[in-house]
This record gives structure tokens, C-alpha cells and sequence, in this order.
């Protein structure tokens, strides 16, 4: 009766942390979020998550692009917001990118399809994980946008 050597756990040896957040919120799923199988998954809490901690320390330091918002999942009250962007690199590489943001109020209530925001993205990993460029100086982020334009009309 006390002191059992039974462990109780709510992961299954076989499941992952994101297989188990994909069943409680289906909306961040890979599917819904239109990523590949590649993509590891939205952490349930970011600042308690080693990985989501080490991944975004790189991504504050990542390469430059644009990314337009496709769509966005509030995740609680935060406000912290998954947004889903189509990204497009110096390089003329696009991919879905997800980031995983907490807005003020005026960026959420601002927040609509087809935004533009500078994003930083680690280009060796290719993960799908983006974070906004907050930092990023406007005349670097002008001189991508007329480059990516440019190819575009070429």
C-alpha cells in the first residue's frame, strides 16, 4: 500500500511529448500546421523545455528572411501565438516556418494573413522552426525584401 515500486506515468514508454500534444491540441498537429513529418512539434511549455530553450537561443542568432502569416493558433493567455509563415530566404529557398511567439496585445490584435515580419531561421537544420527578427535593423530587412522581389520578377 505505501512506498509501491509502481511508477504511474501519463507518457507511454513509445510516446514522444509531441505525439502526446498532438492529441490535446489537434490544431497544432503537423497536418494543421502544414509541416512534414520532420518537424519535432510544439512544446507545451517553451521556457521548461531544454530543446525549445537551446533552439531558440540559436534561432536569436539564425540567418535573416521574410515570412508571411498564413494563419496563427493562440496557445493560452499568455498571449504566446504559434504562427504559421511562408518564408522566403536570400537564398530564394521557401518553406512553412513556425514560430512560437508571445505577442503584446497590439501585435495580436494587428495580427492578420498576409503580415510580413523579419524572421531568423537555422539553415543547417531546416526544421521549420523560425523566430521573429525583432532585433533585426530595418535597412538589412528592406535590402532582403527588394532581393527576394526582384528575383520574383525576374
Amino acid at each position: 500500500m505505501f512506498g509501491s515500486k509502481r511508477k504511474f506515468s501519463i507518457f507511454s514508454s513509445e510516446k514522444k511529448l509531441s505525439d502526446v500534444m498532438e492529441q490535446l491540441r489537434p490544431d497544432l498537429s503537423r497536418e494543421a500546421l502544414g509541416v512534414g513529418p520532420d518537424f519535432p512539434g510544439v512544446a507545451p511549455n517553451p521556457s521548461m523545455s531544454r530543446e525549445a530553450r537551446k533552439r531558440n537561443a540559436e534561432l536569436r542568432t539564425g540567418t535573416l528572411a521574410i515570412g508571411t502569416v498564413v494563419d496563427w493558433r493562440e496557445v493560452n493567455s499568455n498571449p504566446r501565438v504559434v504562427l504559421m509563415l511562408d518564408v522566403e530566404t536570400a537564398e530564394g529557398v521557401s518553406f512553412r516556418g513556425v514560430a512560437d511567439e508571445a505577442l503584446t496585445i497590439t501585435e495580436l490584435t494587428r495580427l492578420a494573413p498576409g503580415q510580413m515580419w523579419p524572421v531568423r531561421y537555422r539553415p543547417a537544420i531546416m526544421d521549420h522552426y523560425v523566430a521573429l527578427a525583432r532585433d533585426a535593423d530595418p535597412a538589412q530587412v528592406q535590402q532582403l525584401s527588394d532581393e527576394i522581389a526582384s528575383r520574383k520578377r525576374a
